[in-house]
């Protein structure tokens, strides 16, 4: 093979991964999109995804997609993200756990679940649903969901970093901090102490 046709065929090689790339964003915004849901303003956060019609329990609504990462590069990208948020207040992290081995950073603007946000009272939950060719994290209403309601779900952060988290639901059960319900009994301890 010449040096011409070589270079023909590196050239190929490439121009065959960027459009394999391009169809498999392609195929996420699909993935990330939904009947179900609209985008608008939203008292907890800026902006928030509101039910579009009703929506039955137990529908999947939304699929969280995004960009696969490896958990060292996960890690990376959340001490960038603080570094941000000591800086300009920005706070928001939408990188969630897909496995033992990998994590869904869900940052990109066609991934309308990012903007799902937490509650207290929540009225969806997150799944992740194991695949055979990938994992993905799908999300569906804990019950009936009126239209015009906004979506929420328990983000689950750990116990340890909760003050950086302060929580706006609104909701009547809210702890105030943005932590698992499960954790909730060794936040009420916390708390107490703090008084």
């Amino acid at each position: 093979m010449s040096k011409s046709e070589k270079k023909k065929s590196r050239k190929f090689k490439s121009y065959e991964k960027a459009r394999a790339a391009l169809k498999r964003v392609e195929e996420l915004k699909k993935r990330g999109e939904s009947e179900w849901v609209e985008v608008r303003g939203s008292e907890i956060h800026g902006r928030g995804v509101y039910a579009a019609c009703d929506i039955p329990e137990d529908t999947e609504i939304i699929e969280y997609v995004g960009e696969p990462i490896d958990k060292e590069e996960s890690e990376r990208r959340a001490w960038v993200q603080m570094a941000k948020a000591e800086t300009d207040g920005d706070a928001a992290v939408y990188i969630f756990t897909l496995n033992d081995d990998w994590d869904l950073d869900g940052s990109v603007e066609w991934n309308t679940a990012r903007l799902i946000n937490h509650s207290c009272d929540p009225n969806c939950v997150a799944y992740t649903e194991e695949g055979e060719d990938e994992d993905r994290i799908v999300i569906y209403a804990l019950r009936d969901i009126e239209a015009g309601e906004e979506l929420s779900f328990d983000y689950g952060f750990d116990l340890e970093c909760y003050e950086d988290h302060p929580c706006r639901c609104g909701s009547p059960n809210c702890i105030g901090y943005i932590v698992s319900q499960e954790q909730w009994p060794e936040l009420r301890k916390l708390l107490k102490k703090k008084k």
